[in-house]
């Protein structure tokens, strides 16, 4: 996917943008989807798009904060399925 740039206030040379993309994929480990930089005299301004970001739902079962219940031993699993559940 190629990445959409946007260069405000100035001009950026092709060679530097290509850099920030590279910088980027170093520091945050994914492909941005949009970069805009903001030319700023000297410096420059960078926001970073990288779209919907996956994550995983975390939550505390029987003390322990979990995803899946793929990881737990057998004794775990069956505090787990012994334990008592409350309504509201």
């Amino acid at each position: 996917m190629a990445c959409k740039v946007e260069v405000l206030n100035g001009t950026v040379p092709q060679v530097e943008i290509d850099a920030y993309i590279a910088r980027a994929r170093e520091k945050y480990g994914r492909e941005p989807i949009g970069i805009t930089i903001r030319v700023d005299g000297d410096y420059v301004d960078l926001d970073y798009n990288f779209g919907r970001v996956p994550f995983e739902r975390i939550r505390r079962i029987t003390g322990s904060l979990v995803g899946t219940l793929d990881r737990f031993n057998n004794a775990k699993r069956a505090e787990e399925s012994e334990r008592v559940r409350h309504g509201l």
